[in-house]
Order: structure tokens, then sequence, then C-alpha cells
């Protein structure tokens, strides 16, 4: 059993450490359960897929009508179709066709997905909490000047302030998201973890 709460470090906008704040037991110190998170990621990444693929059967391909030869005297194989999968421009065997590859997990697996990579986050230190998360204009430099300081290249933003979003917009590597809307393949995905101070007391209280 671990003994000690999660904690996470607190820094001002400049990138600069003013203490450290306590996370919730519940979502930030639960033992972190991979198989549910590769099953999340996996369901993300298969519902990505767009599943517009397709070719044709030897039923769809034009032409092929007549017999090519007779069935028999020839010395030739008997043939019934010059569109049959063994020639040029025939059909293809098992064409693919267009299909739905999204499914649905269950919500209490997601929601122990999203618990298990923010206490993932939290154990390897990688959870940065700032203290009023905010910028008076959208500018990109400033906040990349910010990610630096802390050092994160890869990291996901949870903020609710518009300036952030639209200054991180442009960086690679940095996902903006708000506190309610997290993505498990998100948090995966980056090397940080960057949380307002008013985003985390609602991933806490909806979470926990």
């Amino acid at each position: 059993e671990r003994n000690q709460m999660p904690k996470a470090t607190v820094v001002d906008m400049t990138g600069k450490k003013v203490g450290e704040v306590e996370l919730s037991e519940a979502v930030f110190g639960i033992e972190p359960n991979q198989t549910v998170v590769h099953d999340v990621v996996k369901n993300h990444l298969a519902n990505c897929r767009q599943g517009t693929q397709s070719a044709l059967t030897r039923a769809e391909v034009s032409g092929g009508g007549r017999k090519p030869w007779r069935q028999k005297g020839t010395g030739h194989a008997r043939q019934g179709s010059t569109r049959a999968p063994q020639w040029t421009h025939g059909g293809i065997v098992f064409a693919p066709k267009p299909r739905d590859y999204s499914y649905t997990l269950n919500k209490k697996v997601k929601r122990l997905a999203l618990k298990s990579a923010l206490s993932a986050k939290a154990q390897e230190g990688n959870v940065i909490v700032v203290d009023g998360l905010g910028m008076d204009e959208i500018k990109t430099k400033t906040f990349q000047g910010f990610l630096n300081a802390v050092q994160s290249k890869k990291a996901v933003v949870v903020t609710e302030c518009p300036k952030v979003v639209k200054s991180a917009r442009n960086i690679p590597g940095v996902v903006t998201t708000t506190a309610k809307i997290l993505s498990v393949y998100d948090i995966v995905n980056a090397k940080r973890l960057v949380i307002d101070k008013a985003a985390l007391a609602i991933i806490e209280e909806v979470f926990a």
C-alpha cells in the first residue's frame, strides 16, 4: 500500500514553483489498471477509423459477361468470365466494403481508465497545477515560454480560458481540453498534465 497522498507541484504563469497541492486520493491515487487503459485507448483509435475502404468484387466489375472460350477442347483451363479474381482486371476476392469500426465501452470502464491515467501521471510526478492559468492576450510565444519554463513539450493543458486555448492550438504536441471532457488517449499520449487550479477542483469533484 502506498501511504503518502498524491501531490502535484504548483507553479505560477512564469513557471516558478509556488508550492505543492495534495491531490484527491480517489482520482489521482488509485492503482493504475493498465488493461482498462489499453482497452479505452484501443476503443478511441477504433472509433477514429473512417471505415471508407472499398473495392469491387467479381460481381461488381464491369464486363466479363461472356465465356472467354468454350468449355472443352482448347487445352486451356476452363474459364467462365474474364472478371474472375485470377484474371487481370478481375474482381477482388473478399473485397473490403465501407463499415463502421466504432463500438461502445461501459461507463465504469471509461471512468476507471481515466482515473488510472491520471493516477499514473501523478505517480510519475508529471502533474503540474497552475495557480491562475490565464492570459491577457492571445500569444503563442508567451504560452510556449510558459511551457518551456515548466518543461512540458508534449502536454495536455486543462483550462477554461479561451485565450490560453487559442495561444496553444498552434503548438505541436500540445492539446488543450476542459475539465469535464478529459480524454484518456490524450493523457496517455502526453508527457505532462498541466492543470489550472480551478479545473483541478472540477476534475476532483466530477470524477471522485
